[in-house]
């Protein structure tokens, strides 16, 4: 079982950055995607991007429009998700999960609360 950490939520002002940061531990990642979801207030939770752990190969939801980058880090066995010219409706609660490639996301962080307001 892998368990997922997520930090670096906040309050942001629009236009600004965040960077969240998603830590796996309890498992050697052989063939697994990690991805990023976010869960808005009234609304179903919808992915955001997504990392192939082996070959680092990237799909990011269109609504990202190049504003987001998601990276990862395998002697860190990090996930990261940069997100730039935030807007009011990029917040949300931010979760990571993992699973493996071909399958469905079988372990979930606890979230981190990402708002963005003036």
């Amino acid at each position: 079982q892998v368990q997922l950490v997520e930090s670096g939520g906040g309050l942001v002002q629009p236009g600004g950055s965040l960077r969240l940061s998603c830590v796996a531990s309890g498992h050697t990642f052989g063939d697994y995607v990690l991805g990023w979801f976010r869960q808005a207030p009234g609304k179903e939770r919808e992915p955001v991007a997504r990392v192939r752990w082996i070959d680092s190969r990237i799909y990011y939801e269109p609504f990202v429009k190049g504003r987001f980058t998601i990276s990862r880090d395998k002697a860190k066995n990090t996930v990261y998700l940069q997100m730039n010219s935030l807007n009011p409706e990029d917040t949300a609660v931010y979760y990571c999960a993992a699973g493996l490639y071909g399958g469905s996301y079988s372990s979930w962080g606890q979230g981190t609360q990402v708002t963005v307001s003036s």
